[in-house]
């Protein structure tokens, strides 16, 4: 039951509610209005937009969680952490993270779904996994994934606000000048590609990349890591290739064979020319907990592939 206060008087029936329910988001809210799933003095509401008058009580119906779309797979998983809230995992390369047409099954999603059975309390009103952020296909490393529509919300607000501590590793070609600095642009769609990202001087968002060299392989290519201050598609990828440090691997924006290859034996430039994906980790995570305000922090080592790779041009 919501009271309204007389300093309360005016706001949207949506938002007065959202502040009040302990967790729904605004659109959550919204769309149960619209259903008609909220009550004032026990006459039905189905208007978002109604304002609000003192004295008004409201009381607001949340259906339980319906099982969710994707079907639920038994996976395997690197789990960092868990509890009702949350879980964070060190995602493989090659696994896609949410159903899409070509890849309904086999996702992260659908593990999750299965992994986390019950302990999905529900968010958008479905028993789904809350993905407050992406990984691509063939990046590897850690992510944060909410069990609760409170926690979804809250996570994707520290990420909206950048209060997120990310860093990634990856394997460049060539050697940033200066070895430590940062990698500025606006990223947008290539309008020649849609499924490039780009620079695009009088478009696109603001993006801001930080990195430091931790090691050069015989001025042919460099071990980096990435601080993002901003979270844009294919950030890293793109500040990095339009620099002229392209990531070793990436099939996207790696076009042609680098001169500084020729700096390498024959057996470390075919490594380096034949390694299957974008050399790219999220090796640092940390955020506070929605619920019980602690600060956590997790570390994932590079994976075996880049380890390999990096031993093969340091020989």
């Amino acid at each position: 039951m919501f009271v309204v206060k007389p300093e309360q008087a005016g706001e949207r029936v949506d938002r007065f509610i959202a502040l009040h329910s302990g967790g729904l988001s605004r659109s959550r809210v919204k769309t149960l209005i619209e259903a008609g799933h909220l009550t004032r003095d026990g006459q039905s509401v189905t208007e978002p937009a109604e304002t609000v008058k003192a004295g008004q009580s409201y009381s607001l119906s949340v259906p339980s969680a319906v099982p969710a779309v994707p079907e639920g797979e038994a996976m395997a998983f690197d789990i960092y952490y868990e509890d009702n809230d949350l879980l964070v995992l060190n995602k493989p390369a090659g696994l896609v993270v949410h159903p899409a047409p070509g890849n309904e099954t086999g996702t992260l999603v659908n593990g999750l779904v299965a992994h986390c059975g019950d302990s999905l309390q529900g968010i958008g009103g479905q028993k789904r996994p809350g993905i407050v952020h992406r990984l691509d296909k063939d990046t590897s490393g850690l992510m944060v994934v909410a069990k609760t529509e409170k926690a979804h919300l809250a996570l994707s607000e520290d990420f909206a606000a950048r209060r997120i501590d990310r860093a990634y590793l990856a394997l460049c070609w060539g050697c940033p000048a200066p070895a430590e600095g940062d990698f500025e642009g606006n990223i947008g769609r290539d309008k020649r590609d849609r499924k490039r990202m780009t620079i695009t001087p009088r478009s696109g968002k603001w993006a801001l990349t930080h990195y430091k060299t931790l090691k050069n392989f015989q001025g042919s290519a460099s071990l980096v890591t990435c601080k993002l201050a901003t979270g844009r598609t294919h950030q890293i990828r793109v500040h990095f290739s339009a620099h002229g440090y392209p990531l070793i691997g990436d099939p996207v924006y790696l076009r042609r064979i680098p001169a500084v290859a020729k700096g390498f034996s024959a057996t470390a430039r075919a490594a380096a020319l034949d390694f299957p994906r974008q050399a790219l980790h999220a090796t640092r995570l940390g955020f506070t907990h929605p619920r019980t305000g602690e600060a956590l922090l997790f570390e994932a080592p590079a994976p075996d592939d880049m380890v390999q790779l990096a031993e093969m041009l340091e020989a």
